[in-house]
């Protein structure tokens, strides 16, 4: 059947981040929240900052985990309310808007690496007519910041905004004739099967083994063109 649709996923798909990224990220903010928290007469010590990330951490977790997301600024107030209950309420607006552009703007100092393949990939397919998407967890890093770099990457021009059926239904798409393109075998293989879209996986064979098969496998996006015209032979 013709695809017209086609989401990608952003992390392990589009974009790679080491294992390290996680802790430099947060070192660099939290090395911007203690001057900033300082300056306003609200010290705070480096030690109760890094103790109240890590259970920031375990409250984001939670909220994950029942499949919603966290606007950035209550990543903020969670750290802050970690330190100090009372804390987050003190915080005044301008103050605020330090903190959270402290806490996004890590990404785009070490940015991560981008699939080789990506960005003809995407040229060839929108040039086809294709409607492209992007369908991401976002996590720590906040989608205004997730969208600057996909800019800087020159990737950003060929996706469509918004999430599986929230995404067909923004860009006029059917399960049907849209695929997913992902690297996870839950959130992207199961997920996009829930939808009632077909997958293609971006993996090696063996981790797309599984009860919950992606209809394809390839193992860079510069094969993403030729497997579209697979799944339409």
């Amino acid at each position: 059947m013709k695809v017209k649709t086609i989401t990608i996923d952003l992390w392990g798909t589009l974009l790679f981040d080491g294992p390290a990224s996680d802790n430099r990220y947060k070192k660099r903010r939290l090395a911007d929240f203690e001057p900033l928290l300082a300056a306003a007469g609200m010290a705070v010590s480096a030690a109760a900052l890094d103790r109240a990330y890590d259970e920031s951490g375990g409250y984001l977790s939670r909220i994950w985990a029942t499949h919603r997301d966290v606007p950035v600024d209550d990543h903020i107030r969670a750290i802050l309310a970690a330190v100090d209950p009372g804390l987050p309420r003190r915080v005044p607006p301008a103050l605020m808007t330090a903190l959270v552009d402290a806490y996004a703007s890590p990404i785009l100092v070490v940015p991560p690496a981008v699939d080789n393949g990506a960005l003809a990939a995407l040229e060839t397919l929108h040039g086809g007519g294709y409607t492209l998407a992007l369908v991401s967890n976002i996590m720590r890093t906040p989608g205004t910041t997730l969208r600057r770099l996909l800019e800087r990457f020159r990737l950003l021009e060929y996706l469509a905004p918004e999430i599986f059926r929230l995404t067909l239904r923004a860009v006029a798409g059917e399960p049907d004739t849209a695929v997913h393109v992902g690297d996870d075998i839950v959130l992207d293989v199961q997920g996009a099967r829930a939808a009632g879209m077909r997958v293609i996986q971006v993996a090696s064979p063996v981790r797309a083994l599984g009860a919950k098969r992606p209809d394809l496998v390839i193992s860079q996006l510069a094969e993403l063109p030729e497997a579209i015209e697979q799944l339409e032979s």
